[in-house]
């Protein structure tokens, strides 16, 4: 990826999805902290918990302590999928939380580019991005911040079926080139509430499980030992074997 030069006209340049991203801005947005402020009370103490009953099983601080750099991975059946981690997680952390979210959905028009950007704290990723600045941009966040959760659905699309897929290769690649360790959560409940194809969730209960912290590794390795961990909290989470090979 290009390195940018503040003092010339290339920072006029810059797309406006990327001004909000600390690489760039060489200092947290002030609209964003305002922004993620206001979204992180109609999240945490409205939506959170009296329409979708919110419960986290483990402790974020803990982890947090330990691992101020992660790659939090997670199961993808729902739009509630990426709010619902940001709102587990502790307001005091969001300033470092970052989402890896498709650019043909999440900045689609003004409107959302803007709630994207300031609440989210969302990276755009071209999924049909043939060059991989996607990828070069995730990398470099990776290796110039001190801090940074970033939460990747390793997926890579919501599961239709509600059942845990195949994960895709980004998530080791950036793991491994950045020697960021992943953390693994498990969202119980999410395909119930907001399944593809639903036009809004349904209020019901959702659990989020924090789970071990895994270093760097190849995707099959990964994937197993995230596979054989979720099994032992919901044994129904995976298609059968033999049905994943028809």
């Amino acid at each position: 990826m290009r390195d940018w030069d503040y003092e010339n006209e290339q920072w006029t340049r810059l797309p406006g999805y990327l001004k909000h991203l600390p690489i760039f801005t060489r200092h947290y947005d002030l609209v964003s902290l305002v922004f993620r402020t206001l979204w992180s009370i109609i999240l945490k103490y409205w939506f959170f918990r009296f329409y979708i009953r919110l419960k986290v099983v483990g402790d974020f601080h803990e982890v947090r302590r330990n691992y101020p750099k992660l790659l939090v991975i997670s199961n993808h059946a729902s739009h509630l999928d990426a709010v619902s981690i940001a709102a587990a997680i502790p307001f005091r952390y969001w300033l470092d939380l970052y989402i890896a979210a498709a650019k043909d959905y999440f900045f689609t028009n003004p409107l959302f580019t803007f709630f994207s950007k300031h609440c989210l704290g969302a990276i755009p990723i071209d999924r049909k991005d043939k060059k991989g600045e996607a990828v070069e941009l995730c990398l470099t966040l990776l290796s110039k911040l001190e801090a940074i959760w970033l939460i990747i659905f390793p997926e890579g699309t919501r599961s239709k079926d509600g059942f845990i897929g195949q994960f895709k290769r980004g998530v080791s690649l950036f793991s491994e080139k950045t020697t960021t360790p992943l953390l693994f959560l498990y969202l119980e409940g999410n395909g119930d509430l907001w399944p593809k194809g639903r036009i809004f969730a349904v209020p019901g209960p959702l659990t989020i499980h924090v789970g071990p912290v895994h270093p760097p590794a190849n995707i099959e390795l990964i994937y197993e030992n995230y596979r054989q961990w979720v099994m032992s909290i919901n044994p129904n989470a995976f298609r059968e074997e033999n049905e994943e090979t028809t």
